[in-house]
């Protein structure tokens, strides 16, 4: 198997690859052709068919297919052009091959994060984080297989997992630099914070948004959870709950990026700002994964900026 991430301009590929999506289009002259999205565990790239006429097998989204092409760049990225196409057969690829997974170990990960959740000293707090993280396997299971993403960054199984573990730690940071900061309450919601995602999002291979996920987002799912679950834990503090809800509504900032407050705790600021930081080098490291990508790369609309890899 010949991987996406080793792909280079001139190659000539003959590989079965996921089409992550299929789009048709027009060219300026009006005439239809195919843009897709392929995937392997390596990561993406563009396909494109320019011409239907033949040796292109019907096909859909989401399907194995084998591809025959060549590998040009566009615009400072890679794609392929594709010439032949057919749908693979049973017995051509194994699908574990086709999942982009976190390169650190998720088993390794979620000790860590659970490291965190024992050194939670609130009784209460730290009875809702089990409640998700030690005793619901169902919960646990997704939570180490989801995205953080469907596509802007962490768009990998494990990524949320590994996007939370981040957050967590930067959180971490923040109280031994700021002793004001309520290091249960704000480690408890960086833990927390992304948990919705995990019905926001479908499993691999999709990583689509879910119907709920489309109509309330992961911000509000998450809030939801949490209050169930707190609701099955006696004594829990009106006022804790109150400021740990805020937290998680208030971890994207600003109205614009859908989050349904402003941060008006302490604790709900360091965590939007560590979530923010994640996300947004977490994205210039992808954007920058090709090492072949020389020279400005164009405009990152998620970033807000041209940007080129260090020279130095």
């Amino acid at each position: 198997m010949y991987s996406i991430a080793n792909w280079r301009e001139g190659d000539s590929i003959s590989e079965v690859v996921l089409c992550r999506s299929k789009e048709v289009a027009q060219t300026k002259v009006g005439k239809n052709y195919y843009s897709l999205k392929l995937q392997d565990a390596s990561g993406t790239v563009d396909g494109k068919i320019w011409d239907l006429s033949s040796g292109i097998d019907h096909f859909e989204a989401l399907q194995y297919i084998k591809v025959e092409g060549e590998v040009k760049r566009y615009q400072n990225s890679l794609q392929l052009s594709i010439r032949r196409l057919r749908v693979a057969r049973e017995g051509e690829y194994d699908p574990k091959d086709y999942i982009p997974v976190s390169p650190y170990p998720i088993e390794e990960m979620y000790e860590k994060l659970l490291t965190t959740l024992r050194s939670i000293s609130h009784p209460q707090l730290r009875a809702l984080l089990e409640a998700f993280f030690v005793n619901d396997p169902a919960f646990v299971k997704a939570f180490k297989a989801h995205s953080a993403a469907k596509s802007v960054h962490h768009s990998f199984s494990g990524g949320l997992l590994q996007h939370t573990l981040r957050v967590t730690e930067l959180c971490e940071d923040y109280c031994k630099k700021y002793p004001m900061i309520k290091r249960d309450l704000l480690l408890a919601g960086a833990l927390c914070h992304d948990i919705g995602k995990t019905r926001e999002l479908s499993s691999f291979p999709a990583n689509d948004y879910t119907d709920e996920g489309q109509l309330l987002g992961h911000i509000v799912i998450g809030v939801q959870m949490l209050s169930e679950k707190m609701a099955q834990i006696p004594g829990f503090p009106v006022n804790v709950r109150n400021e740990l809800l805020h937290i998680i509504l208030a971890h994207h900032g600003e109205f614009e990026f859908g989050s349904p407050k402003k941060p008006a705790l302490l604790e709900a600021l360091a965590l939007h700002m560590a979530d923010n930081t994640d996300a947004k080098i977490q994205l210039m490291c992808e954007t920058l994964s090709d090492e072949n990508a020389h020279g400005w790369l164009g405009f990152q609309k998620f970033l807000d900026s041209n940007v080129r890899r260090t020279e130095m």
